[in-house]
């Protein structure tokens, strides 16, 4: 017996091309989405302060769902979702009543209980703090919001729910819960729950397991525009087969599911979640066939004893400032014009009585300003290039100064200029900071329920484990023998991403030979000494040894993360790339022709 799963969304936003695809060519049992991120949540909570029936993904009810579910109904697919946001209830009730617009009997299922913001009086009282940075908690919230795990969502579909609606959960619960419900998996079956999760990460981000965002982009580049979704062919013992559907673009290999693995996580002998700890660096991928990887020896321990929280809080305002110049020294003169606003705009604000910015950063687009030192020589001499000018403080009006003067100083500055981007001046934003602490789970009860009627779920009993201490860096024999240098793309792909305030790089070798030469020579000095432009706190290396990766953990290099930082790219999804270029000496006998 298997289940098949497929991954139908990874973001708010996505195509709704995929549920569409997985329904009609998948041969799909059941359908999992992934809406929330730390930003949506508290777009809804706004959302729902102005108006009490909204406050939850409506892309899903009426964009996915209304058109799809005669079809899902007819072949008896199952749909799994976090796309209650804050308001789980309503957006269960607008898909009943879509359901029953159409003639259609749908039984909804919701998982509710992880909404704290009316708590957060008892909790301040407890002297709560920040889980990195230990700051306490603050005065107001936007947000808060537990991640929640699969147990309740499994409740749900054993009490008959075709569909399930959940708020915040841990991404890959979705999938776990399913398959907690189809085989039955106790709280202890700790290697199956890994396993599990391990299929939900995959998809989780949707095409990205499938020949999205990968390295070796040409492999999959001709079939973009009918991009294959991810599915998941999951079986009692742990063991799943990650494949897409027949006849769709994309690709489904070693590299493109290894990368994806890899991808926002942090120590790979150590991925916490609610219901168990994974271990994911023996996990073994095999081609088993074209545009199918098996995935096997994943292992998991006893869950912790908290669950994560996230909180989101109003910290200031935002605006960003784009101006394209071209010709003679446009590097140099672009720097230049956004250092000046800067300078003008802070004199201003002076003269008002005001305090100066509470950031500010100038980033020359063309120059490889991505890059800090690693940047190439010729990066200076573009002759066209796009200066993006942005700033922070906690008072709008402040901003609104800086967003009259970016169109003030139109004559008065940079020759070789013109508009880029949106018309009219930059638009003060609202910045919303993330505040991520643990709580005790005894503190968290999940209410699950079926078409209004309560199922009184009971949290599994658990043995629980201590917060694990890091695991060790990979270790390396010495080379023997001539080398040669090449550039790291040249021997491993890369693929990098955001975990709040850190980012994570994972590498993984194209070939297994080469994972020796990867732990020798990319080591977690070199990869600090690589992104010192960026990162600020400590960098941490994991090894994978069971799939030739390994992982790079970067403290204190997002400036906040999301919509808190001024970065350029402020979610570290082009840190694999830099990587790549990183000098890396191989044994010659490695190579042919000077090439991997």
């Amino acid at each position: 017996m298997s289940v098949r799963i497929g991954g139908a969304a990874g973001y708010w936003g996505d195509s709704t091309q995929a549920p569409r695809q997985l329904v009609e060519k998948g041969n799909v049992d059941y359908l999992v989405f992934d809406y929330l991120a730390e930003v949506t949540m508290s777009i809804l909570v706004r959302a729902k302060a102005a108006d009490p029936t909204k406050g939850y993904a409506a892309d899903f009810v009426h964009l996915v769902m209304k058109p799809l579910l005669p079809q899902i109904k007819e072949k008896g697919i199952k749909v799994v979702v976090n796309a209650g946001g804050v308001n789980i209830a309503a957006c269960a009730d607008a898909l009943r009543k879509v359901a029953a617009d159409q003639g259609i009997a749908l039984k909804v299922g919701i998982v509710e209980g992880d909404d704290l913001l009316g708590r957060m009086d008892d909790l301040r009282s407890r002297d709560i703090r920040e889980m990195f940075s230990g700051a306490p908690l603050p005065d107001e919230l936007s947000s808060a919001n537990a991640y929640l795990g699969a147990f309740p969502i499994a409740a749900a579909l054993d009490g008959g729910a075709e569909v399930v609606i959940t708020g915040r959960c841990v991404d890959s619960a979705v999938t776990l819960g399913i398959l907690i419900h189809e085989f039955g998996w106790s709280a202890d079956a700790y290697d199956q729950l890994a396993a599990g999760t391990l299929a939900g990460h995959i998809l989780e981000c949707g095409a990205q397991a499938t020949g999205g965002n990968v390295t070796d982009w040409q492999d999959s580049a001709d079939g973009w525009d009918n991009m294959g979704y991810p599915i998941a062919e999951c079986f009692a013992d742990g063991r799943f087969v990650i494949s897409k559907p027949a006849g769709t673009g994309g690709i489904v290999s070693r590299l493109s599911v290894g990368e994806q693995i890899l991808y926002e996580t942090g120590d790979t002998q150590s991925y916490i979640v609610p219901d168990v700890i994974c271990d994911f660096s023996q996990a073994v991928l095999d081609q088993s066939a074209p545009d199918e990887v098996t995935i096997t020896d994943v292992k998991g321990r006893a869950p912790t004893d908290t669950f994560k929280v996230s909180a989101t809080y109003r910290d200031g305002y935002r605006a960003t400032a784009l101006t394209l110049v071209t010709g003679f020294e446009a590097v140099e003169k672009a720097r230049h014009y956004g250092d000046a606003l800067l300078k003008r705009v802070t004199r201003l604000l002076g003269e008002r009585g005001m305090d100066g910015f509470d950031r500010t950063a100038v980033h020359v687009i063309g120059a490889e300003t991505l890059w800090g030192a690693n940047a190439s020589p010729h990066a200076a001499q573009a002759r066209e290039v796009v200066v993006q000018t942005d700033v922070r403080h906690q008072d709008k009006a402040a901003i609104e100064v800086f967003s009259k003067e970016t169109t003030g100083v139109a004559l008065s500055m940079t020759t070789g200029r013109c508009g880029v981007g949106e018309a009219g001046r930059p638009k003060a934003t609202p910045v919303v900071a993330q505040f991520a602490f643990l709580l005790d789970k005894s503190d968290v009860v999940p209410v699950v329920s079926v078409d209004g009627q309560a199922l009184g779920f009971t949290p599994p009993q658990q043995t629980y484990s201590p917060a694990p201490a890091l695991s060790p860096p990979p270790q390396s024999e010495p080379f023997e023998g001539p080398t040669t240098t090449c550039q790291l793309i040249d021997i491993a792909v890369a693929r990098s991403g955001d975990k709040g305030n850190s980012a994570n790089v994972g590498v993984m070798a194209r070939k297994p030979e080469f994972y020796d030469v990867i732990c020798r020579e990319v080591t977690a000095e070199k990869v600090a000494a690589w992104f010192a432009h960026v990162t600020k706190g400590e960098v941490s290396c994991f090894a994978a040894p069971g799939m030739g990766a390994v992982n790079f953990l970067l403290r204190e290099t997002l400036d906040g993360g999301g919509t808190s930082s001024l970065h350029l790219d402020k979610l570290a999804k082009t840190y694999g790339q830099q990587i790549l270029a990183m000098p890396v000496e191989v044994p010659s006998a490695l190579l042919h022709g000077g090439k991997a």
